[in-house]
């Protein structure tokens, strides 16, 4: 029986836990997007990280191991993958295949739930920016229901959540609410995929002479140390500070943009004005 999914792990079926996330956690480094920029490693990046979300997953595996690749049709999971098409979530379309309660093709099992009604219901939620980005709790109100679900830190406007069980029920069996998420926008930050942009005010003297300055990031305030001569627009890089990827837990960089803040002159001593109008 072909299981490909260890394939595309390059691990053996008889691959511990641990050797599974090792083999992972090296192919994501190899071919993530902001290391590999070659046009197929997005969609190898893609292949890898959903073959870890059953491989990963104790259920999901065993169903995985006891069917192998009929699950996929018969084709093998390279194949089946790039069917999809373009833009798809792989890790959603397998949460959905191999989620449930039952077994391969039973009445709450993989494949959307044949031989039942499906279950299954849809939401959509607004999260605060400083949220998706630090990961927290919201609350969510879905079939009567009102209850508390946890964001995970970087998720991404677009991305869908399955919440297990909050779904209809029907004959005593739930099915799950998915839940898509919108992030909303900041008037602090803007995000670049997983780096992040803001803006912070430099007095001309620490711009001219040099200085410390603090600085709110979304973790903790700094204290940025700003050369002299530092002009309008310059940037500072604090690396590891952005988003958090949510498959390879690498974070991105946070850029801070200088605003140098020029002073009204006419609140300015005469003396001064009259050293800048001559000197300038």
């Amino acid at each position: 029986m072909s299981k490909s999914l260890y394939e595309t792990l390059g691990v053996n079926e008889n691959a511990s836990a641990d050797e599974i996330k090792k083999a992972y956690r090296k192919l994501a480094r190899k071919y993530h997007p902001d290391i590999n920029k070659d046009e197929s490693a997005v969609d190898k990046f893609k292949e890898i990280n959903a073959a870890y979300e059953v491989l990963s997953d104790k259920e999901k595996k065993q169903q995985y191991d006891q069917f192998g690749d009929q699950m996929f049709g018969g084709q093998n999971f390279h194949d089946f993958a790039r069917g999809q098409g373009q833009g798809v979530d792989l890790d959603e379309i397998l949460r959905q295949m191999f989620g449930g309660g039952g077994g391969f093709g039973g009445a709450q099992g993989g494949f959307g739930g044949f031989g039942g009604p499906d279950l299954d219901t849809q939401a959509r939620i607004t999260v605060p920016f400083m949220v998706s980005i630090n990961g927290g709790k919201h609350n969510v109100s879905a079939n009567g229901q009102s209850f508390d679900i946890k964001i995970p830190a970087g998720i991404k406007s677009g991305e869908t959540m399955r919440v297990r069980s909050k779904g209809k029920q029907y004959q005593g069996q739930a099915g799950d609410l998915l839940i898509q998420v919108e992030v909303a926008s900041s008037d602090e930050y803007e995000r670049k995929g997983d780096n992040l942009y803001k803006s912070f005010d430099v007095p001309l003297k620490e711009a001219l002479f040099g200085g410390k300055i603090s600085v709110n990031t979304p973790q903790k305030e700094v204290s940025l140390k700003v050369p002299k001569n530092t002009k309008n627009g310059q940037k500072f890089r604090l690396k590891g500070k952005g988003v958090a990827d949510r498959k390879t837990a690498m974070r991105g960089d946070l850029y801070l943009v200088a605003n140098v803040v020029l002073p009204d002159i006419d609140m300015l001593d005469e003396d001064l004005k009259k050293v800048l109008e001559e000197k300038l």
